[in-house]
């Protein structure tokens, strides 16, 4: 099993060195590389006025934090759900830099997890092109029409689809699904089998569609040709 971590922050400004804060952030676990619908997901109070450059980014205000809980309390849990995981980032220096410092300011160790920039990854992939996540969205046709604002946890799941495209696309998932659940003498041979197979795509007819079809069929009379298919 390859357990990964879609990783991302909001802050109060650019550097931790000159006194910036996390003010939230969101996680989205991939289980062979797709999502495994765990999310860890907070808001963190940061001791320290938002700057409105920072506010017209992500919204979040000093009244709207000022009972939120700080770092301090939500380090371990955070720690505990990424554990080992590969964590997935985009322009990771950003978002490591200030886990990092919140990490050392409470005297515990950084993060040793390995870590995937997906920046780098973009430029690997699309040299020359411009690699922001809206750009990359826009690029691979992925929906941002909910992303008024930036937000933690909506960023990661973005990001996780981007990811999912910069690797190779859905059908490189739905490989590594197949190979997870093979195993024994026959295994190479069953997972080549599965990786192969077509996967079938969700109807997009709905209930009220097949029904007027078959009232539509059935007023045709049984000698219809069209009775003979089934719309589906």
């Amino acid at each position: 099993m390859t357990r990964q971590v879609v990783l991302d922050t909001e802050t109060t400004g650019l550097s931790p060195a000159t006194g910036d804060r996390l003010v939230e952030i969101g996680c989205v676990e991939l289980v062979n590389h797709l999502p495994s619908g765990k999310t860890f997901h907070v808001y963190l109070n940061p001791q320290r006025a938002m700057p409105e450059e920072a506010f017209r980014v992500h919204g979040l205000s000093d009244e709207f934090l000022a009972d939120k809980p700080l770092f301090s309390a939500v380090a371990a849990d955070f720690r505990a759900f990424i554990e080992d995981a590969t964590l997935i980032i985009h322009n990771a220096p950003f978002d490591m830099g200030f886990l990092n410092a919140e990490l050392t300011n409470l005297g515990q160790p950084k993060l040793a997890n390995t870590v995937i920039d997906t920046v780098m990854l973009a430029r690997e992939r699309h040299p020359g092109a411009r690699v922001s996540l809206d750009a990359l969205c826009k690029h691979y046709g992925i929906d941002t029409s909910r992303r008024a604002l930036h937000g933690a946890l909506l960023d990661s799941e973005i990001l996780a689809e981007v990811y999912l495209e910069l690797i190779g696309g859905r059908q490189a998932g739905l490989a590594l699904v197949a190979e997870s659940r093979v195993s024994g003498a026959d295994g190479i041979a069953a997972m080549v089998s599965a990786a192969r197979r077509p996967v079938a795509l969700p109807s997009l007819v709905s209930a009220n569609e097949l029904a007027a079809h078959a009232a539509l069929i059935a007023s045709l009379g049984a000698d219809a040709i069209w009775a003979e298919y089934e719309l589906s």
